[in-house]
């Protein structure tokens, strides 16, 4: 058994492929009333905010106070208990379609960019520099994905993330003092960046060495703060090729709908019988492929 058109995404260890399958039956249009998106806000608004050190304390609060307006104290428990629960599985699948775009890219620079005062506020910072970086993506196929960030020491503003920048970019070598690591560092610097926004490093990366530890910080830099991550359009969750059946090892995931693929398994197009390539060999396959989002 073939598979043709399958999709295709890296976990971090193994490519998996997701076969096609046509459904019989017609997705039913769920329509979400405004009330109801209003109420979930409001609730996940009070849980952020409200007192407690643990989490089964943070939820009794949250209760207590959605009840003050309802008046009914089964019915807000109830409220409060699907809305959680339903963000926390939002925030998986978030975080799944986000480590599947990050397995996909070739990353090739850690970066982090921190604004000066002098030369604009926070608020600034945030909407000009994002700006730049959509530039970038458009004009210069620059990739990105990354999340603000305070620092710990003085609470400064600023982008932490991993970048794909297909072109040579000019770096300047500086000597500072790391209040940090409490002694002198060498950083990159761009001067582009230098000069519209403030301090900035460029750390390479090669054969994406360390993307899973910084993906790990990410992560829970997000749970912890609630910032979004921020990630250049079009970043492909997975591309599609055909796949003969030799190149799959075994059948895995609920009702076994996926199916984990050699490491060296080749991408084909059965139509002409071409083979394409090996992405565990030639990473930049992918970028030739259909993507899927």
């Amino acid at each position: 058994m073939n598979y043709p058109k399958i999709k295709v995404y890296f976990d971090g260890s193994h490519y998996i492929g997701i076969p096609h399958i046509t459904q019989k039956w017609k997705k039913k249009k769920v329509v979400i009333k405004q009330s109801n998106t209003e109420e979930s806000k409001k609730i996940k608004e009070i849980y952020r905010n409200s007192n407690g050190e643990t989490k089964k304390e943070k939820i009794v609060n949250t209760i207590e106070k959605v009840n003050e307006d309802i008046q009914d104290i089964e019915k807000s428990t109830k409220l409060v208990n699907e809305t959680l629960e339903k963000e926390k599985r939002n925030k998986i699948v978030r975080q799944t379609r986000l480590s599947r775009k990050i397995g996909l890219q070739n990353w090739t620079h850690f970066c982090t960019f921190t604004y000066d005062s002098n030369k604009l506020n926070e608020e600034e910072f945030r909407v000009k520099f994002l700006n730049c970086l959509r530039h970038l993506a458009s004009r210069k196929g620059w990739k990105y994905i990354g999340v603000f960030e305070r620092s710990p020491v003085n609470q400064r503003l600023h982008f932490h993330g991993i970048f794909v920048i297909p072109e040579k970019i000019d770096l300047i070598e500086t000597k500072d003092y790391s209040t940090k690591t409490h002694q002198m560092q060498i950083t990159h610097q761009n001067t582009f960046f230098l000069e519209r926004f403030g301090r900035n490093d460029f750390k390479p990366i090669e054969n994406n060495i360390g993307i899973n530890e910084a993906v790990m910080y990410m992560m829970k830099y997000i749970r912890k703060t609630g910032e979004k991550v921020i990630y250049s359009k079009h970043l492909q969750t997975y591309f599609v090729t055909d796949i003969e059946e030799n190149d799959v090892v075994c059948t895995i995931g609920q009702e076994d709908r996926k199916i984990l693929l050699f490491d060296d398994f080749k991408c084909l197009d059965f139509e002409t019988g071409e083979v394409l390539g090996q992405p565990s060999k030639d990473k930049e396959l992918i970028n030739t492929l259909p993507k899927a989002y």
